[in-house]
């Protein structure tokens, strides 16, 4: 099994690096006494149970540009093909053995080629992937979220966010975050994330006339 390796970029004096340390380390914690049933949960990305978005983090923070486009190459240019691919690569044999892989990559800074601010948005929204199913809260740092929110509302880098808000004005109600103009979408920051990225479950913690548009643009993730 490839072991988990800890390189450094250019990102490392940016400030990005240390939030993306801390929201692995609070996800590992919010994970340590599960039970396998509840490693086997699905979690909020399509056919994926909370134990493969853990091996998916696990792989993201080993992944290099190099191996990346390694891997991309090798799948030819099937990007959900790599994606399994690394997921089995990270899995481990046991659910014990698929967190000890995460908590080794916690510190990691390898990343593809990424932002890492992306980086920071992945690890916040895989991990709510995996919380929510479970019943799961953990209290992000609201400055933080609405980094993450402020990034997302621009991008459509990896995940669609910019063209599923098209149209609508977000309106956070806990943090100083809001975007764009039209019809109203207003609640958490953290749930304005989610729903920009694609989470329909999100929406429920949603008010305003643009609720109904941006549920209907979420889709698998």
């Amino acid at each position: 099994m490839t072991e988990p390796e800890l390189t450094a970029d250019s990102d490392r004096g940016t400030g990005v690096w240390p939030l993306i340390h801390d929201e692995r380390a609070a996800l590992a914690a919010d994970l340590a006494e599960l039970t396998d049933e509840q490693w086997a949960t699905p979690s909020l990305c399509s056919d994926f149970t909370v134990r493969e978005v853990l091996a998916h983090l696990t792989a993201a923070a080993n992944l290099n540009g190099v191996r990346w486009l390694a891997g991309v190459i090798r799948c030819r240019f099937d990007f959900d093909k790599q994606v399994a691919m690394r997921v089995a690569e990270y899995l481990g044999t046991t659910p014990g053995e698929t967190l000890e892989l995460f908590r080794r990559s916690v510190k990691s800074t390898t990343k593809p080629f990424l932002p890492a601010l992306a980086v920071l948005g992945e690890t916040i929204v895989h991990g709510e992937d995996i919380r929510r199913p479970l019943g799961i809260r953990h209290d992000h740092l609201i400055e933080v979220v609405a980094q993450v929110a402020q990034y997302y509302q621009g991008s459509d880098l990896v995940v669609v966010a910019k063209g599923r808000i098209d149209g609508l004005e977000l309106v956070a109600t806990d943090s100083p975050f809001t975007t764009g103009s039209g019809s109203l979408v207003s609640g958490p920051t953290l749930a304005l994330v989610m729903a920009m990225t694609g989470r329909a479950t999100y929406c429920d913690d949603l008010e305003g006339d643009g609720v109904k548009l941006l549920r209907s643009r979420c889709g698998t993730t």
